[in-house]
């Protein structure tokens, strides 16, 4: 891809992830579906403008089921539904018995199922209560880990094109078919900084590597129920892996606030010990 092309490229990216108005032609479709390296980059994008609500909740004089209402919303507006449509898609194919034929004729249907209205639930739910999560935080960090989890969902969706192989033509043929597994490379390296956005606390690095895991056992679970990497998987992944890196993120800023110090001073009296949050 020649430089004049980059732009377009995560035009493109924007286009498909989001609801903003770029990207929509075709040319920036084409650019951007042999372009892996896209998602993490319009994950800092988006997650910065997700991010906005969550601050200006936590410096209003709001309760924290408000920040998660707004975090939700947030989410909603900016990126569509079309993902979440995808994961109930997976909730009903996870729930049905039979080939990997019938799974995917299962996930195509308009109809929607108990699995994957019951898929619906938990992300959706998922969302909006780690938005609650966030109103415990500083506002630098809050913001930090919402931009890392988003970034941690796009290079989640990296890993499935980059190692995936399509289950059918459609959508998954038309990205994961066309980036070899080397492809993942610059997905990590351009995602490895937003790792260090809620430091000192390993918040971040946590929801990346749980993001990455969703990525991997997605990966194994469509290989074997069906057959293959297809469209619902890799928006599924996104809203899956987000979700799980926000908790995770939660979980560790919290214990890290519980974590004892140890702190070694020279006026002889030895160990001190002394319960510090960051």
């Amino acid at each position: 891809m020649g430089l004049r092309e980059v732009p377009t490229a995560i035009r493109g990216a924007l286009g498909f992830l989001s609801r903003l108005p770029v990207g929509r032609s075709e040319r920036a479709w084409e650019a951007f579906r042999t372009a892996p390296w896209t998602l993490p980059v319009a994950g800092y994008v988006l997650g910065a403008i997700a991010a906005v609500p969550v601050a200006c909740a936590l410096v209003a004089p709001v309760p924290a089921v408000t920040v998660g209402v707004a975090y939700l919303l947030a989410v909603v507006a900016l990126t569509g539904i079309n993902h979440f449509d995808g994961v109930a898609d997976l909730g009903d194919a996870a729930v049905v018995h039979g080939s990997a034929e019938r799974r995917r004729e299962v996930m195509g249907d308009t109809v929607l199922g108990v699995g994957g209205t019951l898929a619906l639930a938990m992300v959706v739910s998922g969302l909006a209560l780690a938005g609650v999560g966030l109103a415990a935080l500083p506002v630098a960090v809050a913001v930090g880990l919402v931009v890392a989890a988003e970034v941690a969902a796009k290079t989640a969706m990296a890993t499935l094109v980059a190692l995936g192989s399509a289950a059918h033509d459609g959508f998954g043929a038309a990205v994961a078919d066309e980036t070899p597994p080397r492809g993942l490379v610059v997905p990590l390296v351009l995602a490895a900084p937003a790792v260090a956005l809620t430091l000192p606390s390993l918040a971040a690095l946590a929801g990346f590597a749980t993001a990455l895991t969703v990525a991997l056992a997605l990966l194994w679970w469509a290989r074997g129920r069906l057959g293959g990497v297809t469209g619902d998987v890799v928006g599924g992944a996104n809203e899956l892996a987000r979700v799980v890196a926000l908790h995770a993120g939660l979980v560790v800023w919290h214990a890290d606030r519980a974590a004892p110090t140890t702190l070694r001073g020279s006026t002889g009296l030895g160990e001190v010990i002394a319960w510090t949050p960051w």
